[in-house]
């Protein structure tokens, strides 16, 4: 059964970027909507009156409201059928996924939005955590001995962990260098067809540390939650 899907975000590249990656990969058909597109108000406005006041989410058939990014990327991973079904393997997903997405804070709000001395002191700060952490999903590569975390396919685990490791390369694209069975992950997933074209053509993020913006269709728009 195909569902209309609309993804409801922000002008920032974080928790929407994997629900993104992995629609792209699977092939299921979606619209990329901006809050103020979709709900007509500001998001001052709109935030009192969503599940858990934040985004993104997903409107299942203009009726359904699935919140927080890791749910929408389990409901994914159940539409578009690779499931992880062995119990064991899927319990292992879920700790790589939660781990990674325990990234997002500082290294998305820091990378989107700070600039200046605010950039370095968060981006110093935050380096021990970044390179502990990126050390536990090195070695979690390693042991399991596939391409990726679980099989020689991706799954929703590896996508999570795909955006928060891409995405420090604009923090200190050094960091990831240190680690090179992540350096040869991120090859990996990238190279996948659908994965590059979505890559090659989403929104680039510029003047990290400067001033942040997303150039859209062609236009540069400061990153925030506000319609420009």
């Amino acid at each position: 059964m195909k569902h209309k899907l609309e993804l409801i975000y922000f002008k920032m590249r974080a928790l929407a970027e994997a629900p993104r990656l992995l629609f792209h990969y699977t092939g299921i058909e979606y619209d990329d909507v901006m809050s103020w597109d979709f709900y007509d108000k500001d998001w001052s406005e709109v935030k009192p009156h969503i599940p858990f006041k934040q985004l993104p989410m997903l409107i299942v058939d203009k009726k359904y409201e699935i919140c927080q990014s890791l749910a929408i990327m389990t409901f994914i991973e159940n539409l578009a059928d690779i499931n992880i079904t062995d119990p064991i393997l899927n319990a292992k997903a879920n700790a790589i996924m939660q781990s990674a997405q325990e990234l997002f804070m500082p290294l998305n709000p820091t990378v989107n939005f700070a600039t200046g001395e605010k950039f370095i002191k968060k981006r110093d700060v935050m380096l021990p955590f970044l390179n502990s952490r990126f050390e536990d999903l090195d070695k979690a590569l390693k042991v399991n001995d596939k391409k990726f975390f679980i099989y020689d396919e991706p799954r929703a685990c590896d996508f999570v962990t795909f955006h928060h490791l891409d995405l420090s390369r604009l923090l200190d694209p050094s960091i990831i260098k240190k680690f090179p069975r992540l350096e040869k992950f991120l090859d990996d997933l990238s190279s996948i067809e659908r994965v590059k074209s979505y890559l090659d053509n989403r929104p680039k993020l510029i003047d990290v540390s400067v001033e942040p913006k997303l150039v859209i269709n062609g236009t540069q728009h400061p990153t925030g939650v506000k319609k420009t």
